[in-house]
């Protein structure tokens, strides 16, 4: 007998993961109507889905990864075709991605992002890693747009800046781990501007890595700073959502910084009681978002 799949049940699976893998993303989703926060859920299941593919299924060979995630490109374009869904994951997807007329030729941009991490393990210019996350990042931001619903299309740019903001924000607090992987997501040429070839193969703080964070950094926070121009845009509960998740995900940078730029021998974290704090703070009827 076929266990068919309900969409309840696929937007719970969705909700899981987010609160499992995305906790940050996860607390600002509550600052949305409950009618909304279930499609959110959604486009992290989507990221969380293709990610597994590319770094969590053991030691597989790359190729063995590329076909799975060709699979699962295939299954989503079939789905999205016939309008449903009999995967966990991809029900909860299809339902959203039609119910708010996303352009599935934004999946198709992140599959392609999700591919390049099976090949590419550096990036020699930032306008190479802002190529990658085309794709990775400011593509998410694109797909939240509809459900956020802005007054203005000028948001949509400022949504792509935030969705890089937030990938740069990831890159700098995970590069012992993508060391682990292979892979460094930081600019090749400003390493090499700032002398940090060295700390960087050594795992080691030393002046010219501290210099190299700042620079990084620096970056990072003007495209929060153009992501801010968009938040006004936006409807009052959306805007409270937005504020929350780039006050919590902006705060890691602090973190680093707080941890003298190590991000080597840890992992920087925001702490559950500051994610709840700035979910309070924020969620406050007469709270005007301010980032």
């Amino acid at each position: 007998m076929t266990n068919r799949v309900t969409l309840e049940a696929s937007y719970e699976r969705c909700r899981q993961l987010n609160k499992r893998y995305g906790t940050t993303y996860y607390w600002s989703t509550h600052l949305l109507p409950r009618v909304k926060r279930h499609h959110v859920h959604a486009l992290y299941g989507l990221c969380r889905y293709a990610d597994d593919i590319v770094d969590d299924l053991g030691p597989v060979p790359p190729a063995e990864r590329e076909r799975a995630l060709d699979a699962f490109a295939d299954r989503f374009f079939a789905d999205y075709d016939a309008g449903d869904s009999a995967d966990l994951v991809l029900k909860a997807v299809i339902h959203t991605v039609r119910a708010f007329g996303i352009d599935p030729c934004c999946v198709r941009r992140f599959l392609r992002s999700m591919a390049m991490d099976l090949s590419v393990t550096s990036y020699e210019t930032f306008d190479d890693l802002l190529d990658y996350m085309d794709g990775s990042a400011a593509v998410i931001g694109e797909m939240m747009v509809p459900i956020l619903e802005p007054a203005r299309p000028a948001a949509f740019g400022h949504a792509r800046d935030l969705g890089i903001a937030f990938q740069l924000t990831n890159f700098l607090r995970d590069v012992g781990e993508d060391l682990d992987r292979g892979r460094v997501y930081l600019p090749q040429e400003d390493v090499r501007k700032f002398g940090a070839e060295p700390a960087l193969r050594q795992r080691r703080v030393t002046l010219e890595w501290v210099e190299l964070m700042r620079f990084e950094i620096e970056r990072t926070r003007s495209y929060y700073a153009s992501a801010d121009l968009g938040v006004p845009m936006l409807p009052p509960v959306s805007a409270r959502c937005i504020a929350g998740a780039r006050a919590l995900y902006s705060g890691i940078l602090g973190r680093i910084e707080a941890a003298s730029y190590d991000v080597f021998s840890t992992r920087v974290r925001v702490p559950t009681w500051r994610k709840l704090a700035v979910a309070a703070r924020v969620a406050r009827p007469h709270h005007r978002p301010r980032c």
